[in-house]
């Protein structure tokens, strides 16, 4: 086998002559390939050929991409971000013999965003390279003229910043809430433990993807950094991200180092608690930025109610809500060396997710105004002209009551109401999202 040198300029100018695919050096090695082998032109990388099967991801033409995604169509537009559009998509072998067939997420380059060839590489490289449960998986990409797409695995309930502040959806659940933390924690930890540490540089809520069981992946790794190695403390890189996010030392000096993630962290933490946004202009001056309204009141029990978002209507541990506070309040210190690790955020936030201390909450019953016991067809909550029923609140802790003369008949209404059972599988099942209120 023959050495070849590889350049940024090479991979540059090999995308410019390719109308069907880009090459990206294929490892021969086990040592991972970093983009700062590729930004030093003295750096010999050994690699087998510029095949198609790079990392194992498929490349994609731009008409196949088209067909997936029925020409980029606006029915399919699942968002944009820095990158660009979101296209949802269908792959099979129908498409390409050999394809497995699934939904995918197709992003496309906005070429005058703010984003370009090195953010899209940034994504191949390190997606294609590290696999883990709590990461977002890369298909595969498309390099033509200028055009750069990349195609993932289709997350189903989309990313945590719309979950978490869609006013017109059911709240979270305070378990959902830790569990969705944890899987983020385990992500950046296992980022922050490889040989070679990579530094996610833009860790916030609209980059947490969640799947249909409320797991969490970390998505959009165009920023994403190898980090110091060696006796080197930090990297230092022109400041980027997003604003309310990032650590206060990297946008004083641009020094980057892995608790950078764990400030980012602590704001989406944060966010979990309270209900709130990192930065809301919509809010009186000095709540428009959370961490320097809330981070102060985190140590003190007494107020930690009046920070907790209100819409959990007091649906959860109170232990586990103090613990959170006080585990946020680490991770938020302007003293990185004072932060937590994200193994010691794992470590505890599992801690806090196997508290049970959680409130019963209220009931829905539907109350008959005549004193029998319905039949099947108007227990279903089918209309009875022998019954004219109707609905009231009530709070009430235990398990059903049946009175003589009249019959309650229990309801979960998942937008309005929450019931919370003393089963505590039950509701874990409920507040993971396991389990739909609505069946």
């Amino acid at each position: 086998m023959v050495l070849k040198k590889f350049t940024w300029k090479s991979v540059i100018l090999g995308c410019l002559k390719s109308e069907s695919s880009c090459p990206v050096p294929k490892q021969a090695c086990s040592q991972r390939l970093s983009l700062s082998d590729l930004s030093n032109p003295d750096s010999p990388i050994s690699f087998s050929d510029l095949s198609n099967s790079v990392f194992n991801l498929h490349v994609f033409t731009l008409k196949e991409l088209q067909t997936a995604t029925n020409i980029f169509s606006k029915s399919n537009y699942l968002g944009a971000g820095g990158f660009g559009a979101v296209y949802k998509g269908f792959i099979d072998d129908k498409l390409r013999p050999g394809l497995k067939a699934q939904p995918v997420a197709v992003k496309v380059l906005d070429l005058d965003g703010s984003q370009g060839h090195r953010e899209w590489l940034a994504e191949i490289l390190f997606l294609g390279q590290l696999k883990h449960r709590h990461l977002v998986s890369l298909v595969g990409y498309c390099c033509e003229d200028e055009n750069r797409l990349l195609v993932y695995e289709y997350i189903e309930r989309g990313n945590l910043e719309n979950k978490l502040f869609n006013r017109y959806s059911a709240a979270l659940p305070w378990l959902t809430r830790l569990k969705i933390a944890v899987g983020t924690a385990k992500g950046l930890a296992f980022l922050h433990e490889e040989e070679k540490p990579v530094i996610y540089r833009d860790f916030k809520a609209s980059n947490v993807l969640l799947d249909s069981d409320y797991n969490a992946k970390l998505s959009d790794f165009g920023l994403a950094m190898d980090g110091p190695e060696g006796d080197d403390s930090h990297i230092t890189t022109p400041v980027m991200g997003t604003e309310g996010y990032a650590a206060p030392e990297y946008i004083m000096t641009g020094h980057l180092t892995t608790m950078s993630d764990v400030f980012s962290f602590g704001v989406v933490l944060l966010e979990l608690i309270t209900g709130r946004r990192s930065v809301d202009r919509s809010r009186p001056n000095r709540e428009q930025n959370l961490v320097k309204w809330a981070r102060p009141q985190l140590k003190d029990p007494r107020k930690l109610d009046q920070i907790m978002d209100p819409r959990l209507e007091g649906q959860y541990s109170t232990e586990g809500a103090r613990k959170a506070a006080a585990l946020a309040y680490r991770c938020l210190s302007h003293h990185p060396k004072s932060r937590p690790t994200m193994s010691t955020v794992v470590k505890t936030l599992e801690t806090v997710l196997s508290l049970t201390d959680i409130p019963v909450g209220p009931f829905v019953y539907i109350v008959p105004t005549e004193g029998k016991i319905p039949s099947d067809q108007e227990k279903n909550g089918k209309e009875s002209s022998k019954c004219d029923g109707k609905q009231v609140g009530i709070k009430e802790k235990g398990r059903d009551h049946h009175r003589k003369g009249h019959w309650h008949g229990r309801r979960i209404e998942s937008l309005m109401y929450r019931a919370v059972y003393s089963d505590t599988a039950l509701y874990k099942t409920i507040g993971t999202g396991l389990y739909s209120p609505r069946n």
